[in-house]
């Protein structure tokens, strides 16, 4: 019998949420009951909630929304092809257009298959890798986050000591990561090959945000892990949930020169609209050739709405946009201006920092030391990091508190970053009083 109690019809989209929702959340967001907002639309690089409050929006649907919200091109496109039916579970002709242009854009899509999230790209890869190799292991990266899965958790919140490459389970719900996830410091290409080295008779894959979090690999890093990969037979995946389209057009593989065997896409690909894709090489990718069933070397790979017409339709838009001539030069200068700002508003206010990022991402981490991997990070004062977080929230800046990512758009410009730079302003002169 349920023990929920009957909210009043006067109470506010606010109430209603946190009766309804885990801390009125969908996740992540963590925001304290008076900040929690309820939003109503959005456009360009603003958002309002039903209070009527606006909000310049610095997550951009966690980075989906590159191209900005309520894009016109975007969400006519989908609006057509939802008027000859939304979805169909099954290829059509939307689907193979998007295929094709994902071919011709990332250097290591030989095949693709369609999904309806990240967190299914990522996981679908890895049991692509699995079925291909025959080999159990894993190894990821710590801090890194991979989608909702197992896998995709461990290994991104730990205590300490940390036992490394040994896995530690917290968040993952699932205690077998234990036995056959390994977890290697990004950035430290040494002690990462040795653990694949021991290990690569069990390993079928390692899997690596290349732009990990908001940090850059070392000179080196990425073309190490393909190098030592190849050498094992090991699969190497890019989880390019927020690197495709959005560094380059053919993502991180195309800005870092790096061509892996599997990626893993979504986010900035569907424009806002929900998408996600796995592509690689023909051979490894045939482990869900369903010709295969049920013999050895195959993996079970099917999505409701993977593929549907109206998100592909969206992602094709979307796609005809970033590739525009200078569109990915607009976002890497902006991306430069913004963390130059950010920089001089630190400065301004006598509050030592690190701007993190590259292209349209920005992060601040509260440290007078730089930031080059995961134990740097851990180093900073992330508990002034959430302060900071939630007082811009209180000052009209719609992000995530959990001190992540700064998405910039397309449709963001110098009004926007004014906006955030004075709230970021009157946020450190708040905690300091």
């Amino acid at each position: 019998m349920s023990t929920r109690t009957p909210v009043p019809s006067s109470a506010s989209w606010r109430e209603r949420a946190l009766a309804a929702l885990p801390a009125g959340s969908n996740g992540e967001f963590g925001l304290p009951p008076e900040l929690v907002p309820v939003v109503e639309r959005g456009s360009g690089p603003r958002v309002w909630d039903t209070e009527g409050r606006e909000f310049v929006d610095f997550t951009m649907a966690w980075g989906a929304a590159l191209p900005g919200h309520g894009r016109p091109s975007i969400i006519e496109a989908a609006m057509k092809a939802a008027a000859d039916g939304a979805n169909f579970a099954a290829v059509n002709r939307r689907a193979v257009q998007l295929a094709e242009r994902l071919q011709s854009l990332c250097p290591c899509a030989e095949r693709v298959r369609f999904v309806a999230s990240g967190t299914e790209a990522t996981m679908l890869c890895l049991r692509v890798a699995h079925a291909a190799t025959g080999r159990r292991k894993v190894l990821r990266f710590e801090g890194a986050y991979h989608g909702q899965h197992p896998v995709g958790v461990a290994g991104m919140i730990h205590g300490q000591p940390r036992n490394l490459p040994q896995c530690d389970p917290a968040g993952a719900g699932a205690p077998w990561v234990e036995r056959d996830v390994l977890v290697a410091p990004y950035n430290h290409l040494e002690q990462t090959a040795a653990t694949i080295a021991a290990n690569a008779s069990d390993l079928a894959a390692v899997i690596v945000e290349p732009f990990h979090r908001c940090l850059s690999p070392a000179p080196g890093f990425l073309q190490g892990l393909r190098e030592v990969t190849r050498k094992h037979g090991i699969v190497l995946i890019f989880d390019e949930v927020v690197t495709g389209f959005r560094f380059a057009p053919g993502g991180a593989q195309e800005y870092y020169g790096v061509t892996p065997d599997l990626a893993a896409y979504g986010k900035a690909l569907g424009g806002g609209f929900p998408i996600g894709a796995y592509a690689g090489r023909a051979d490894i990718m045939d482990a869900v050739n369903e010709h295969r069933l049920p013999g050895p070397g195959y993996a079970w790979s099917a999505s409701t709405t993977g593929g549907n017409p109206v998100s592909c339709a969206a992602a094709l838009a979307t796609l005809d946009l970033l590739c525009t001539p200078g569109t990915h030069a607009h976002l890497h200068a902006l991306g430069r201006q913004f963390r130059e700002r950010l920089g001089q508003t630190l400065a301004a206010a006598g509050v030592p920092g690190q701007i993190l990022g590259d292209g349209p991402i920005a992060q601040l981490a509260f440290s007078s030391a730089p930031v080059t991997d995961h134990d740097s990070y851990l180093a900073t004062d992330r508990a002034m990091g959430r302060k900071v977080m939630l007082e811009l929230v209180r000052n009209g800046v719609f992000l995530n508190p959990m001190g992540t990512k700064l998405y910039l758009s397309l449709a963001h410009g110098p009004a926007e970053m004014d906006r955030f730079c004075e709230a970021l302003t009157r946020s450190l002169r708040s905690i300091h009083q």
